[in-house]
């Protein structure tokens, strides 16, 4: 169990390990990390909003905190981090967060948060250290993620063990996602996802990588002994015959889902309340055709 008797879904324990150790090896391939700080960037250019003090939370390389620094006008970035590193302010597991209430106008994460054990809590702990009208801004992977190294796992376990263990972290849908931000009680909650495939040469080539992201099977319930030769080659057969291109190259799906949600204030837009409107819908359409008939 994690704190407050929540099921320990995640080994968090092994996972700082693997991110000590894929530290030292410069953090793995950084092509999604890339990406989701320009995406970061977008995000924040959409708003006129000031942040003068900004948490960089539990994100994985610097490229979080360099989008903050170049956004203009940006003030100071705090980096908390899930292990010590050059740039690193703090150190802080997402699950029991050291920080002040009401302390930063703006909190980003990048592809953290979907290993935390009590998603909910860490939320409404986040959503405690904004200002009000302070904005959180997240990315973490969905459900979709991985799905074909998952199909295959599953279907070359049953073909050569007689059934299957958990392999792949089940990640939770955007919809989901949408629900977590106003249980921890964010204002004007969005989420979106965007997904992203990337080809490799060969089905152990994206092992590869996961192993210097750090992140092979964190999963509490993971089978403890050794992948079987037998059920590692029908993987690579599954892999390879369900989830390749004309040239070969097999994919892998990577769901990003955006969060954000807004620490409530007063000053904020605040939906109608149901039957307080003024006027029809139809009879707003009614004037359009209206207006069109006569233009034409």
């Amino acid at each position: 169990m994690s704190g407050g008797g929540v099921p320990a879904l995640f080994d968090r324990a092994l996972l700082r390990r693997r991110l000590e150790r894929a530290g030292r090896g410069g953090d793995g391939p950084d092509f999604l990390r890339r990406r989701v700080a320009e995406d970061l960037e977008d995000r924040l250019a959409a708003t006129l909003h000031g942040f003068p003090l900004a948490l960089d939370f539990a994100t994985q390389g610097p490229g979080f905190a360099a989008a903050l620094a170049r956004r203009r006008g940006e003030g100071r970035t705090v980096r908390a981090g899930l292990r010590p590193g050059p740039g690193v302010d703090l150190v802080a597991d997402p699950e029991t967060l050291p920080l002040k209430g009401g302390a930063f106008d703006l909190i980003v994460s990048g592809l953290a948060l979907q290993l935390v054990n009590d998603l909910p809590g860490a939320l409404t702990q986040i959503r405690a250290a904004l200002k009000p009208d302070g904005l959180f801004l997240a990315c973490v992977l969905g459900g979709d993620t991985l799905h074909e190294l998952r199909a295959a796992f599953a279907e070359a376990e049953a073909e050569t063990a007689g059934g299957s263990s958990p392999h792949v972290a089940p990640f939770a849908d955007v919809r989901a996602f949408g629900g977590l931000l106003q249980r921890a009680g964010f204002a004007l909650p969005v989420t979106d996802s965007d997904r992203v495939t990337v080809r490799y040469p060969h089905p152990l080539a994206l092992f590869a990588d996961l192993r210097a992201w750090g992140a092979a099977n964190p999963l509490t319930e993971r089978a403890r002994r050794p992948l079987a030769r037998a059920t590692l080659a029908r993987l690579v057969e599954i892999y390879a015959a369900r989830f390749a291109d004309a040239d070969g190259r097999v994919r892998a799906t990577f769901e990003i889902v955006w969060l954000s949600g807004w620490a409530p204030h007063p000053d904020q837009p605040k939906p109608l309340k149901p039957g307080s409107a003024t006027a029809r819908l139809a009879d707003a359409l009614s004037q359009v055709r209206a207006a069109n008939m006569t233009e034409n």
